[in-house]
């Protein structure tokens, strides 16, 4: 675990992260105490918590990995991209093409000490600390202009972040500006956590959002998922949208089969 001494400033290890509690859930070592209690508190009312952070991360790797081989995408913007773990975005793209380039946009300030630390001799990838809301910002840094031609296709990746935007920030008109941002050919990669059930959805979004005071949005639907698509007319690629264990499973990295269904991360990748 990280020394206190060694922290970014102002970073308050008593506040529950998102990017730290999903870095302890996929076993990573970023993370304090204040994580992994509140990841054990959603584990006893959400049980499949674990298996369904494994499962979107091998998603992810699923999904990057099609892009970079069937697609011929060589530059990605990972929104919200959390703590680096195994199997990074640009090492998966980077093995398909070595130019592959990358650039991470977190608003952790440890996902850019960490990150930048870790990837300060790649010169084709870098971590920008900001937030995903502010496009104008993320497409106007020095990380972004040095890395992505705005005249090539850029895979734009909102995983399993969508749902810490709460609803009067307009995640729909987030999608928006950011596809309005992107040549054709590009694809924008959009899942989150979503439930059926609204006891579920209520619980976990609530005790989000009071454990993180306020740096959350909602747990939603799968139609609220589609309507991110249909309303930006974006094309699905095969499978369409899923349950995301379920996209392109043969493809590469499987993860643990999610045994209970009390939410689900759904989603999939869209054509511009």
């Amino acid at each position: 675990m990280h020394a206190e001494r060694d922290l970014p400033y102002g970073v308050d290890v008593q506040l529950p992260s998102v990017a730290r509690m999903y870095d302890h859930l996929l076993d990573g070592k970023d993370n304090f105490a204040a994580d992994r209690t509140a990841c054990d508190s959603l584990l006893k009312q959400v049980p499949s918590m674990k298996t369904l952070a494994l499962n979107n991360r091998a998603f992810l790797r699923r999904v990057v990995g099609v892009l970079a081989r069937e697609h011929g995408i060589r530059q990605f913007i990972d929104h919200g991209s959390g703590l680096p773990t195994q199997d990074n975005v640009h090492q998966i793209a980077q093995r398909v093409d070595p130019d592959a380039r990358v650039v991470y946009v977190d608003t952790d300030p440890i996902v850019r000490s960490v990150g930048g630390a870790l990837l300060e001799t790649n010169a084709n990838t870098a971590v920008l600390q900001a937030d995903m809301r502010d496009t104008d910002f993320i497409f106007g840094s020095a990380q972004v202009e040095r890395l992505i031609d705005p005249d090539e296709p850029v895979a734009a990746l909102f995983v399993s972040v969508l749902h810490c935007i709460p609803d009067e920030d307009r995640p729909t008109e987030l999608i928006r500006r950011v596809r309005a941002r992107l040549p054709k050919g590009s694809v924008m990669v959009i899942c989150q956590l979503v439930s059926e059930n609204a006891e579920v959805r209520d619980f976990v979004s609530s005790f989000m959002d009071q454990e993180t005071q306020g740096n959350w949005g909602r747990v939603r639907t799968r139609d609220d998922v589609r309507g991110y698509y249909a309303d930006n007319g974006l094309t699905p690629l095969d499978p369409g949208l899923v349950e995301v264990s379920e996209w392109r499973p043969t493809t590469g990295a499987t993860a643990p089969r999610q045994l209970s269904f009390e939410w689900e991360e759904f989603g999939g990748a869209g054509l511009v």
